[in-house]
């Protein structure tokens, strides 16, 4: 289940920044919309890139959210991959996501699949 604190920053606009690791063990950061889907945290991405690959082999990843409204209480989630969505259902979620950060729709241009993250670790604050 997620944390209050840590939905009301995912259900925001704040940049994500997750983590993968590659295949020679070292780590691989990047950018991403994220938001709620359930109890679930999703992103979404083209079905090729790097961190999609990263993760097909090794569902581990971290997030870290520094919230526009009080950078000072980051939230860092732990947590894996457990689906991967695709097809109409996958683009209910994109555009949900993508209207909170642009304010319209995804564009239909590209590709995209949807992570679908289990939470298993959840810090609110530096600590």
């Amino acid at each position: 289940m997620l944390d209050p604190d840590v939905r009301r920053v995912l259900d925001g606009a704040s940049i994500a920044h997750l983590a993968t690791v590659l295949p020679d063990g070292s780590p691989h950061n990047v950018p991403v919309f994220v938001g709620t889907h359930g109890d679930h945290i999703v992103f979404f991405t083209g079905p090729g890139v790097r961190k999609v690959r990263n993760l097909r082999r090794d569902p581990r990843l971290a997030l870290s959210i520094a919230p526009a409204d009080n950078p000072f209480m980051p939230v860092v989630i732990r947590g894996r991959v457990v689906e991967w969505m695709e097809g109409d259902a996958a683009w209910e979620i994109i555009d949900r996501v993508a209207v909170k950060y642009t304010g319209q729709p995804y564009s239909r241009e590209h590709e995209r699949v949807v992570a679908v993250i289990e939470a298993e670790r959840q810090t609110v604050g530096v600590g």
